[in-house]
């Protein structure tokens, strides 16, 4: 069972910020904005790839929700989810980082930049 899902399961405490029957928002123990919130639907998803239309549906009235929540809905944020090895996706449990609370500055290098 992965992380996430022990966390759905309550094995795991968290910091929650929003939930529903489907979806679940938490703030991250390693944060990288004044706001760093993960969000999940609670049922098991490796990937965005996985996800259904349906899903992601309502999945995305729930960030809007949280955006709201948070407070960063009119000033703006950043959400971003990693899907695969090569998109850096660390869990295997599809999760959206939602970061706010300043401006993001995006560093849009990589390790391949301008190689040929």
């Amino acid at each position: 069972m992965c992380i996430f899902c022990k966390i759905v399961n309550k094995e795991i405490p968290n910091n929650t910020v929003a939930q529903n029957n489907n979806f679940l928002a938490f703030h991250d123990l390693y944060p990288r904005a004044p706001i760093h919130v993960l969000i999940i639907p609670k049922q098991h998803i490796e990937c965005f790839q996985d996800v259904t239309p349906e899903i992601m549906a309502g999945m995305t009235s729930f960030i809007q929700e949280v955006a709201r929540k948070l407070g960063v809905d009119e000033t703006g944020y950043r959400l971003i989810t990693n899907n695969g090895e090569d998109g850096g996706q660390e869990i295997k449990h599809l999760h959206f980082h939602l970061l706010g609370g300043g401006r993001i500055v995006w560093d849009h290098t990589h390790d391949n930049h301008h190689k040929n």
